[in-house]
């Protein structure tokens, strides 16, 4: 199943939900496109407990049912600056290799989870804010590795599921864009949270992730001739 169930009508989708820009437009893309939308957010021992509930907060201003799923097992696998406080974010990405903010098998691991329980509730279709367009480098945010996950969950559980990444080609000056038309840009500019030293909105401006999505908004909202405000 896609956009469709078997009653031709807009079927049903469960988002992964971090409280994010990305996750945000993709919560929200979602429910232009669904007929029911549930939200689901992983805790994983990252660096701050507050993103979740962000996401929390979010999904309840827009209606959406919410699950914070326990899968701080992804901490213990490797380590990383996403989940060791005593490492140091990364302020460029090294040449040659991954930033210390990749945690390695999180998004496998992540839909693997969120397939299991969408399957629960009659869910076949997953919504992710991957991108490989404007990413840090990430291995599992490419569309390969999404089209493997989808075939090898539809496989493992005798489903057919639709992993639907709507960012995947889009700059982050395109996200601001389609949360911009969504009608939302205000709620993703100012309640989200992407920032690695977990403050909301435009975050503390030094870490990547802040750079690339403050660079994006500036990008987005000269575009349009207006001031971002950051």
């Amino acid at each position: 199943m896609s956009d469709k169930d078997y009653n031709n009508q807009p079927a049903s989708a469960l988002v992964l939900f971090s409280g994010g820009q990305d996750s945000t437009t993709c919560l929200f893309w979602a429910i232009k496109r669904f007929r029911s939308v549930r939200a689901l957010c992983f805790g994983y021992g990252q660096r701050h407990a507050l993103e979740t509930e962000v996401a929390r907060r979010i999904a309840g201003e827009a209606g959406i049912p919410f699950q914070l799923l326990d899968a701080s097992v992804i901490a213990a696998l490797s380590a990383n600056a996403l989940t060791d406080l005593d490492m140091a974010v990364d302020r460029e990405k090294p040449e040659g290799a991954l930033p210390n903010t990749f945690v390695p098998g999180r998004n496998l691991l992540f839909l693997t989870f969120a397939a299991a329980i969408a399957r629960s509730h009659g869910i076949f279709n997953l919504v992710t804010g991957v991108s490989q367009a404007d990413y840090s480098g990430y291995p599992d945010c490419r569309e390969p590795f999404v089209r493997a996950a989808a075939e090898a969950i539809s496989l493992a559980m005798d489903e057919r599921f639709t992993i639907h990444t709507p960012l995947m080609h889009l700059s982050k000056a395109d996200t601001w864009r389609l949360a911009d038309e969504l009608g939302v840009l205000s709620t993703v500019r100012d309640k989200t949270l992407t920032c690695y030293n977990g403050l909301i909105a435009y975050g503390c401006g030094e870490c990547p992730a802040c750079r690339l999505r403050n660079n994006g908004l500036e990008e987005y909202m000269r575009s349009k001739n207006e001031d971002p405000g950051c």
